[in-house]
């Protein structure tokens, strides 16, 4: 009764798997369990002989046996409108339970004898999990000290991602059973369900940063996402970055035909570099002269972020938490949302993509932070906020922008893969203002940190199609510090007189001064007007932060946003996980 058609690659799953389960305890075998139940069956009334008979230790595959109008009252009440593949006994935990599979779950209640009413309790106590959850089936063995292959049989288990709180986790759930015949048709069944999730990856190409934060990077992966990339089945080809820019040279020059997704473990400035590097090979690709002024062609691969570094901005922003695991998770489950981004260009010139940018105070720091690498991370960037404080100075701006609401939005072409803006005067759309700002930040994301819980943008999504543009002007040192403390609080930062934001599609940015600043300029205590006298050096280049990379920028910068340019590995608007 076991000749239904098997795939062949679940087939192949079975025999030629090398990830079983080692299994040191010994666990009582479902037989066992099955012989006290039998000798106690005995003494039932002979209507619960006849049922006992029934149940049997080899699966029923259910289109092909018939079961009696209590087999099928029970089915209909707990698998409701999906049919029934298969069917048998499976010990989990220290009791027999009947196992039902479907297309869209598994469902077990445990066997037991009626109550003294004639009434059974088991449809009271059934569970189940859902197979959309459920990410991995592995053969269970025991084997002794030092045994890698082979082992006795002891079930299969099952590998699902539940929600806890605000993270997702993996969870085990063994189904033990030592008929070789048994497990070898569950197993079956359930591969070949799993593999029919068209959006869950089979195969990524993962960069690691070793030198991320306080270099756990590669340890973050090792421990925390490689073996759950193993439970899924999921071919992981690693390249440990060496340098800064490798990553990009790899995903410029590598044929990505092959892989289903890219991975970045690191920290912000990794995770800029490679959804740069994406889309900068999609333009490519598609043939877009980056030189000039262009419209941007989709990523054709998702990206996965692990967050690895020291503030995880772009990783918090899309997954709500700092968690490897949850980060894992939804690249396994094949979880797909598409996001905006902003390019960055000057003088027509496409200097990068990115998430969010900061000027003056945020691009100052980062650069001071640059200069001191020598410092421990924390150490770093505390040094690198108190020195710029202390050294506080405006700069002298000219700030255009295109609000949202005087623009039309872009639509995307299905055949070109690409979004098309509809003509319009974009000249008499700009807004101007000129002065002195302490900051402006335009960000695409919400921008979450630990410095920030609620955001350095609370207001923007990940693809709501428009700007953040926070614009802090001249005030005074105290004002502006009153500023910047109420991002870690529940207060609206905005609340300022010198605070003005807007949103947008597109910020342009033109220092009126004809060279930019230095972080080594008035270190020496010298006096200054801060409220008059904006910051001016001989270096010729303004310094900006990108996403947490530092970029010098000689002169104006054009930051436009594209509406759902990059899928990224993260729960999709609207999906819910079984607790």
């Amino acid at each position: 009764m076991f000749e239904s058609p098997l795939k062949s690659n679940a087939r192949n799953a079975w025999s030629e798997s090398q990830e079983e389960l080692s299994e040191t305890e010994p666990v009582s075998p479902v037989s066992k369990g099955n012989r006290g139940k039998k000798k106690k069956k005995r003494r039932q009334q002979p209507q619960q002989q006849k049922t006992e008979k029934r149940s049997v230790s080899a699966p029923q595959l259910c289109a092909e046996e018939s079961f009696d109008r209590e087999d099928e009252q029970s089915e209909k009440r707990y698998t409701d409108y999906d049919e029934p593949i298969v069917r048998g006994i499976f010990q989990i935990g220290k009791k027999s339970h009947d196992v039902l599979l479907t297309s869209m779950r598994v469902t077990w209640s445990p066997i037991q004898p009626e109550t003294p009413t004639g009434q059974s309790e088991t449809l009271r106590r059934t569970e189940y999990v859902e197979l959309k959850d459920v990410f991995g089936v592995k053969v269970k063995r025991r084997r002794s000290a030092g045994q890698e292959t082979g082992g006795t049989l002891l079930g299969i288990t099952l590998f699902h991602c539940k929600k806890k709180g605000p993270k997702l986790k993996d969870h085990a759930i063994h189904f033990n059973n030592m008929s070789v015949d048994h497990c070898e048709i569950w197993f079956k069944k359930l591969k070949e369900i799993l593999s029919g999730f068209q959006n869950r990856p089979k195969s990524l190409k993962v960069f690691v940063n070793p030198a991320s934060h306080k270099k756990e990077a590669y340890q973050i992966y090792r421990d925390d996402v490689a073996p759950l990339f193993q439970l899924a089945d999921i071919k992981a080809d690693v390249t440990i970055t060496e340098r800064k820019g490798h990553a990009l040279s790899v995903l410029k020059e590598s044929n990505l035909d092959g892989y289903d997704g890219v991975v970045v473990v690191g920290g912000d400035g990794s995770v800029a570099e490679v959804a740069h590097g994406l889309l900068l090979r999609a333009q490519m690709d598609a043939g877009r002269d980056t030189d000039s002024m262009f419209t941007p062609v989709r990523a054709t691969l998702p990206l996965g972020l692990i967050p690895a570094g020291s503030t995880d901005v772009v990783a918090c922003s899309v997954h709500g938490i700092r968690h490897p695991v949850t980060a894992a998770m939804h690249i396994i489950m094949g979880h797909h949302q598409e996001v905006d981004v902003c390019s960055f260009s000057c003088l027509g010139r496409l200097l990068r993509f990115g998430f969010s940018a900061m000027f003056g105070f945020g691009g100052r720091t980062l650069a001071l932070a640059e200069r001191h690498r020598w410092m421990p991370p924390g150490q770093r960037r505390e040094f690198a906020v108190i020195k710029t404080l202390a050294n506080l100075k405006p700069e002298d701006c000219e700030l255009s922008y295109l609000p949202v609401k005087k623009v039309q939005t872009e639509t995307l072409d299905p055949v070109k893969n690409e979004y098309l803006k509809d003509d319009m005067e974009e000249e008499e759309s700009w807004t101007t203002t000129r002065g002195l700002f302490l900051n402006v930040s335009i960000m695409a994301i919400p921008c979450l940190c630990s410095m920030a819980p609620r955001g350095l943008a609370p207001n923007t999504r990940l693809n709501n199609g428009s700007m953040a543009l926070i614009a802090a002007g001249n005030t005074s040192r105290a004002e502006f510090i009153k500023h910047l403390k109420r991002y870690n609080s529940v207060n609206n930062q905005f609340s300022f007189s010198f605070v003005e934001t807007q949103t947008v599609w597109a910020v342009r940015l033109r220092p009126r001064s004809q060279s930019s600043w230095s972080d080594d300029i008035a270190e020496d205590n010298g006096e200054y007007d801060s409220k008059n006298t904006p910051i001016i050096s001989s270096e010729g280049a303004y310094p900006w932060n990108i996403d947490g990379d530092l970029l010098e920028v000689p002169s104006e910068l054009l930051i436009r946003l594209h509406p759902q340019l990059l899928t990224l590995f993260v729960s999709p608007p609207g999906y819910i996980l079984n607790s």
